[in-house]
């Protein structure tokens, strides 16, 4: 039996994590917080499919595809978090519970980074937690499911 599984979803810019701006970013890499999301969820029962891509497009046909094989999303959005209403519209067609995760405190940056088209679809906000921010944001998304 295969366990149930939890899409992590990451935007552009992210597959340069720990080597661009790791002032703000960090230093911990985008395979580090995979291994990290994939360690925690199995420790609460459940597998991860990870993906990356810099293309609006390939993150919104991952949220479609996402619909019929996954019970739960992590996303971070990267730019797309600020700018992408088409990536909002097929958020809100998931019908399962979504974690928005920000490595930084987007409130605590420049002013576009104020507003997320992405949180009115989402379950939970994690922001400004670093790479921990994946983990609090799967066993949020743990917790919720057993409920």
């Amino acid at each position: 039996m295969s366990l149930p599984t939890v899409l992590v979803l990451n935007g552009p810019n992210l597959n340069l994590l720990g080597v661009r701006e790791p002032e703000i970013y960090g230093r911990t890499t985008l395979a580090d917080i995979e291994e990290m999301c994939t360690r925690t969820a199995a420790e609460a029962g459940l597998s991860v499919r990870c993906l990356q891509s810099n293309h609006e497009g390939d993150l919104i046909d991952a949220v479609h595809e996402a619909r019929e094989t996954t019970v739960g999303a992590i996303i971070n959005a990267g730019a797309y978090t600020h700018t992408s209403l088409a990536l909002h519209d097929a958020l809100k067609s998931y019908d399962h519970p979504i974690i928005e995760v920000h490595l930084s405190n987007p409130h605590a940056r420049e002013s576009f980074r104020h507003h997320s088209f992405l949180s009115p679809a989402a379950t939970a906000v994690v922001a400004g937690a670093g790479a921990k921010g994946y983990v609090h944001a799967m066993e949020i998304l743990a917790e919720d499911l057993d409920a």
